[in-house]
């Protein structure tokens, strides 16, 4: 495959990984300038305690917590980020602290968006690119290992009015830091485990076959379909392998570095569109989606889905679209030994959603990127029907 003529890279994420490495969060914090935080959290990662944590070490290191917001939903609501920003900007909040999976995560980083440049989310922020300069510092402890929001310039929202999931998009909105501490994975139930780690190959898998890849993404998201392969059956069957946790962290991480640079294709644009429509979460969504739609793109990119075969195993050939097409059966077998649903209609999805779906995912930018032209609606209702 040739070398593109150009292109970019971006990172201005610093990782910390390690056991128990959520206690440097206030010494992360303190040497980022920050006085008074936000943290921003989920009910249930509140009741494990660890964001009891995270407040002692940002107190010990002299950092004020001036607000805790726990209420974040599974799908982050734009009524809800305006509601933490008013909150925070009254309490002279100057650095954002979001420890939870990626709705908490993206909902923090909206918040930080709106204290640094104020206004309304969607009236005066949507859009991609749009920000041009940094935002307040940022902290991000993921506590599952799929979306890569601890990492990621983007921020996916769900305007409940309007039933989508909205996108904002700028390198600007990656955190100055992320944590990743398998500890805070432990309690992560096997459904939860199978869905993010589902969602970290999607964006490994989608990265690699995106018409903006680079030879720097394809290292990392074959990097990544290695080690979700290997270890998400283990993450799933035994959730205190801390070993494993930690692969399934560092490899959403590295899948999250990924896509930022060269962006996703269809099976997200699918994804975004059945949780907008029916509340299916992300990570099964795309779960679901990915087989057929490699399936649906194997002719305009067997070498891509060649490389990610061999990543996950697959002896090579020498004929890149058999390996392909070994690579989407091994995919296949990944998904139903993680026990996740592989038909819409199981997830929840109704006949009824299908058209309304269609219709949404030609307005989603994911497609852009996608190898194989998306060019009518009909060609979605056609992957939706065979995975429905």
């Amino acid at each position: 495959m040739p070398l593109p003529e150009y292109f970019e890279f971006h990172d201005r994420t610093k990782v910390v990984y390690g056991v128990d490495s959520l206690n440097q969060v206030g010494s992360e914090a303190q040497q980022l300038g920050g006085t008074k935080a936000v943290l921003i959290t989920d009910s249930i990662i509140r009741k494990l305690g660890f964001p009891e944590r995270v407040k002692s070490a940002l107190e010990d290191a002299g950092v004020e917590v001036a607000l805790i917001r726990d209420d974040v939903p599974q799908d982050s609501d734009v009524r809800l980020i305006n509601n933490i920003y008013e909150e925070a900007r009254e309490a002279g909040v100057d650095i954002c602290v979001g420890i939870g999976g990626g709705s908490v995560l993206d909902t923090t980083k909206m918040v930080n968006l709106l204290l640094t440049e104020g206004g309304d989310l969607l009236n005066d922020h949507q859009g991609a690119y749009l920000q041009e300069r940094p935002l307040k510092p940022m902290i991000a402890v993921p506590t599952t290992a799929g979306t890569g929001s601890e990492v990621t310039f983007a921020a996916v929202v769900k305007d409940h009015e309007s039933h989508q999931k909205v996108s904002f998009v700028s390198h600007f909105f990656a955190p100055n830091v992320a944590i990743l501490d398998p500890v805070t994975n432990v309690s992560m139930p096997k459904s939860v485990t199978a869905a993010t780690g589902m969602d970290a190959l999607t964006h490994a898998v989608e990265s690699l076959h995106s018409t903006e890849s680079t030879p720097i993404t394809d290292a990392l998201s074959t990097g990544a379909i290695s080690m979700i392969s290997t270890n998400l059956p283990e993450a799933v069957l035994n959730g205190e392998n801390l070993e494993a946790r930690g692969r399934m962290l560092i490899a959403a991480c590295i899948a999250g570095l990924a896509f930022s640079n060269s962006l996703v294709g269809i099976v997200h644009g699918i994804a975004h569109s059945i949780g907008g429509v029916a509340g299916v979460p992300h990570g099964v969504a795309n779960s679901i989606m990915l087989p057929w739609c490699m399936e649906w793109n194997l002719d305009f990119c067997p070498e891509k889905y060649a490389m990610s075969a061999w990543a996950m195993g697959v002896v090579p050939t020498g004929d890149a679209r058999a390996d392909a097409v070994s690579g989407i059966a091994r995919v296949r077998e990944l998904i139903a030994r993680t026990g996740l649903p592989v038909k819409l209609g199981a997830a929840g999805v109704k006949e009824s959603h299908l058209e309304a779906i269609a219709d949404l995912t030609m307005g989603d930018g994911t497609i852009v990127t996608n190898p194989r032209p998306v060019e009518d609606p009909a060609e979605v209702m056609e992957l939706l029907k065979l995975a429905f």
